[in-house]
């Protein structure tokens, strides 16, 4: 376990109170509105170590790159804005999803992401 250190503190604060997946450029951002001198390795050393911990899991967004969330989260999709590229959760799961599957075939899980523009960029 790593010691409980301002900059990790920051980290923490900014995933509770973001809603949703972010960058290690956000995470960095909104982390040095609290700790001015957060930096960038710092950051990737952290969102590691908390990724290793099962605090936070890597979210894998086609055309996205690569983002964090919360880990404890419950099955969930994405929506990636075409325009500022933040990515959102959804919040439902369509219930038809595996019908989508050819005749014989079996769904043992699913993703699926959405593709727009979010409300402050429509």
């Amino acid at each position: 376990m790593q010691r409980d250190t301002r900059q990790r503190r920051a980290i923490r604060r900014v995933f509770t109170n973001a809603g949703r997946p972010l960058t290690l450029d956000e995470i960095l951002e909104y982390g040095q509105r609290i700790v001015p001198s957060l930096g960038v390795a710092t950051v990737y050393r952290n969102v590691k170590t908390l990724v290793r911990e099962g605090w936070l899991s890597r979210v894998k967004l086609p055309g996205g790159g690569l983002r964090y969330e919360l880990a404890d989260r419950p099955h969930h999709h994405h929506f990636l804005c075409n325009s500022c590229d933040q990515a959102f959760d959804v919040h439902r799961c369509p219930d038809e999803v595996e019908t989508l599957a050819p005749d014989g075939f079996q769904v043992d899980s699913h993703e699926l992401v959405l593709f727009g523009r979010c409300a402050a960029c429509a």
